[in-house]
């Protein structure tokens, strides 16, 4: 329709005729939509427009076959971090772009959690906690970490659920966080072993059997930290009738 428009066509009823697909049952709002004040001053501006965003489509598919071309010995390790939900195939080239692919310059995934700034401090002063900032890191890394959380978030995953968790207990912010954390801590598993692929615990994890015996060792270490004592489990008794 801009084509013609800018070719000197300006019946209303002829240009709506160009409708395609599903844009064909809307002829008449197309009609009334097209008819207006259309020169051939704003034909000159259009056809600017068009050529412009033509050198720019040309500009995206160059550097694209370039990034295609440059990330070929990476293929597996592209495919290894597109299974992770939410990154995709160009979050994953993104990832390696920003980490590149030797996780050895960081000993644990803490270590490039840290690095990326996304570890928060927790700073403990008289007994008392006081949250503290994550810093800033790479700019770019956290750009492609938030639309990786941004579409995880949406999905029926373990990390979906698990955001949707802390957001509702801790906030948006502190769940976002939590969720880079996670998805670097991945990165850093699947990159360091070139055999690993990555396999979602599902949204029921938190309700399973090894959760549950997880959480409990970590209460029993909790209460024999604060009372100093050797705590010790039994199974609890059977209720006697009365």
């Amino acid at each position: 329709m801009l084509e013609a428009l800018i070719a000197g066509q300006r019946n209303p009823r002829a240009l709506a005729q160009l409708a395609r697909a599903s844009m064909r049952a809307k002829i008449d709002v197309l009609t009334e939509a097209l008819t207006g004040h259309f020169d051939d001053h704003h034909a000159f501006l259009a056809r600017r427009m068009l050529d412009r965003i033509d050198v720019l489509t040309a500009d995206i598919d160059a550097c694209s076959a370039q990034i295609q071309l440059v990330i070929t010995p990476f293929a597996t390790h592209v495919a290894q971090l597109d299974d992770i939900p939410g990154v995709g195939l160009i979050g994953a080239q993104e990832l390696i772009a920003e980490l590149g692919v030797d996780m050895t310059r960081f000993p644990t995934a803490g270590h490039l959690a840290s690095w990326a700034k996304f570890a928060p401090a927790d700073h403990k002063s008289a007994g008392k906690g006081k949250a503290a900032a994550t810093g800033k890191g790479n700019p770019w890394l956290a750009g492609t970490l938030g639309e990786i959380v941004a579409g995880l978030a949406r999905t029926n995953t373990f990390l979906g659920h698990r955001y949707r968790r802390l957001n509702k207990r801790r906030g948006t912010d502190r769940a976002i966080v939590a969720a880079r954390n996670s998805v670097l801590t991945i990165i850093w598993h699947l990159l360091a072993n070139p055999q690993a692929r990555y396999h979602d615990l599902g949204t029921d994890f938190h309700h399973t059997t090894t959760h549950t015996a997880r959480r409990q060792c970590a209460l029993i270490r909790q209460l024999e930290g604060l009372t100093g004592k050797k705590v010790t489990l039994h199974p609890r008794p059977e209720p006697t009738a009365s």
